[in-house]
């Protein structure tokens, strides 16, 4: 029964939304823009998590206790560790989960779809918190919405890696961290400017509210969302991925060449990878692609072993008890999400060019360094206070704290996330990033839940705890970690030892595809432009149809678009630029609606 009820609700159409006039890069760009949306909401939840730990308002209504700024700095809140542990890490258990099961969304659904269901519970959860009385209402809230991140921050890398050119895969996950750190940033100001909102509960629900709004942007937005061309032809939509293909890397234009070695380099590897099942269980992970998963786990083990969020959810309270005022913790929290921000930009341009591998390395160096200075400025005001001056050693924290996030954004930050997106082949991609990142939540989770309890015994010296930590992840990553840059998705396959398919050679008659079409999704009507060549004439732009012919031993021909397929007068072949046409070979249905 549930398989024939999951087969009615997959998608049978796909529907083009976006404007004829985004075709090329403002297409691209702006698809990857509106999917990192997704990963702005969980920078943003980050963020305003944190502001509300030293919030008077929000400490009283959620833990009842009625504190004062001067209790908080000096930890005097009498509120047990346990309680802000919980508040956090509770979205982090059903991220694992939403993780895991955005494995079957992705395939079964397509990613835009996942995208979107994901932003719907954003958006449900978002609404919960807002309006929520008490902790446990605030915890439920966390709880649902633990699993829209889980669903977004699987699908979103898997959307970025599979409409980047093979070339900028990097810069395109470089990208959505920027998003993500920019929406850590917003939430810092936003958490800044509320708290001397001295009304009552509007200090933090006032910025729930602007997560409400964003996550209704992102839902609107992903029916506007160009699906992969990946998944598209994968699922049997052939000619919408080529059409998709050309519409993101050749504004439209299915004569490219690159166009057409793309799309036969993703079909061959496809047809290559399905002669043993056109999808493989979860057990061929661990099986066929170990070294990959080995890469993908520890990748987010590391990046949450390494402290980032053992700072990000608790760093107002940490610069508090370092020495500043409640109102300066805040505003010096959102001084260092700058410098977190700005840390994405060096991945953005230069990944691509100098490798993951590099990248990595660096960053396990630059941030046990930064981590050494911050431990050992806290151990001096926490224990020898007499010979540095507090405030001195609290802007030395804020120092170290800086360069630690515009290093840890730089490095294992993005490039976790890239390599479990494009690790693995396309039949096990989604159940591969499913996987890799329950590690991420898995120890985010670890993290956030001890990171109070360790302050409160260790002090500064947790700093050095998280310093070892940084350094194994260096030697780990140069001795295990392969490079994977400047490569197509189905070409990395041959860096692990895959059987890769045999090149193609496009002669003149393939530069124009032979646009298949298939009978098992039936008949209708795709709409595109394109630059063509019609018959020998030369080439010109046109709207076209794509017409299936109801003789199945004939081929489908193109039509200006808005002419019928009675008026023979229009019709076009599609042909290549040495004139020869190129046949259609069966009909498959389209204008589909994912």
């Amino acid at each position: 029964m549930v398989p024939s009820i999951i087969q009615v609700m997959r998608p049978s159409t796909y529907t083009v939304r976006y404007p004829r006039q985004w075709v090329g890069k403002p297409l691209l760009y702006a698809s990857g823009a509106m999917a990192s949306l997704g990963d702005a909401l969980f920078g943003y939840s980050q963020g305003v998590t944190a502001a509300f730990q030293v919030q008077p308002n929000f400490i009283h209504r959620m833990y009842g206790k009625a504190v004062t700024l001067e209790e908080i700095k000096l930890r005097e809140t009498e509120i047990h560790p346990l309680l802000p542990a919980i508040t956090v890490a509770c979205l982090n258990v059903t991220a694992l989960f939403g993780a895991l099961g955005s494995a079957f969304l992705l395939d079964y659904f397509g990613r835009r779809i996942s995208i979107r269901i994901g932003a719907f519970i954003y958006l449900i959860a978002s609404i919960i918190q807002m309006f929520s009385g008490d902790l446990m209402t605030l915890v439920l809230g966390r709880t649902i919405q633990g699993i829209g991140t889980g669903i977004l921050s699987t699908a979103v890398p898997i959307y970025q890696c599979e409409i980047a050119p093979a070339n900028a895969r990097g810069m395109f996950i470089g990208l959505e961290s920027l998003w993500m750190n920019a929406g850590y940033c917003l939430s810092s100001w936003i958490g800044y400017a509320f708290f001397f909102d001295v009304r009552g509960e509007a200090s933090w629900r006032g910025p729930y509210g602007l997560q409400v709004i964003i996550s209704l942007v992102l839902f609107v937005g992903t029916f506007y969302l160009v699906e992969t061309p990946r998944w598209l032809i994968q699922n049997g939509f052939k000619t919408e991925g080529l059409w998709t293909l050309a519409d993101l890397h050749a504004a439209g234009d299915v004569t490219d060449e690159k166009v057409n070695r793309t799309y036969y380099e993703i079909v061959d590897t496809l047809e290559f990878e399905e002669r043993d099942g056109t999808t493989a269980p979860w057990r061929d992970l661990f099986k066929d692609y170990t070294r990959r998963m080995i890469m993908g786990w520890t990748g987010q083990m590391f990046a949450q072993l390494n402290g980032i969020n053992a700072l990000l959810h608790f760093l107002p309270e940490t610069l508090t008890h370092a020495g500043f005022t409640v109102p300066q913790a805040l505003f010096y929290s959102g001084v260092c999400s700058v410098f977190y921000l700005a840390g994405t930009l060096p991945a953005i341009f230069y990944v691509d060019k100098l490798g993951r591998r590099h990248f990595l390395i660096v960053g396990s160096i630059t941030l046990a360094m930064s981590l050494t200075i911050v431990g050992c400025l806290k151990l001096y005001i926490e224990r020898w206070p007499e010979r540095i001056s507090v405030i001195g050693g609290a802007h030395g924290v804020l120092v170290g704290m800086c360069f630690y996030f515009f290093c840890f954004a730089s490095t294992w930050g993005p490039i976790p996330w890239l390599l479990s997106a494009e690790l693995f082949p396309l039949k096990v991609r989604a159940k591969g990033m499913a996987l890799t990142t329950v590690s991420d939540w898995l120890f985010e989770f670890i993290m956030a839940f001890c990171t109070p309890t360790l302050f409160e015994v260790m002090r500064g010296a947790y700093y050095f705890a998280l310093v070892g930590s940084c350094i194994v992840s260096g030697l780990f990553v140069w001795l295990v970690y392969i490079e994977t840059g400047n490569d197509t998705l189905e070409a990395i396959g041959g860096k692990f030892g895959d059987e890769q398919p045999p090149l193609r050679i496009l002669d003149a008659d393939d530069l124009v595809l032979n646009v298949r079409r298939r009978r098992a999704r039936g008949h209708s009507t795709v709409s595109m432009s394109s630059q063509i060549t019609a018959g020998t004439t030369a080439a010109m732009a046109s709207r076209l149809t794509l017409h299936p012919s109801h003789d199945t031993n004939q081929p489908a021909v193109l039509l200006p678009h808005g002419s019928s397929a009675g008026d023979s007068g229009s019709q076009v072949t599609l042909t290549s630029v040495g004139g020869a046409a190129a046949a259609m070979e069966k009909p498959l249905g389209s204008e589909k609606d994912v």
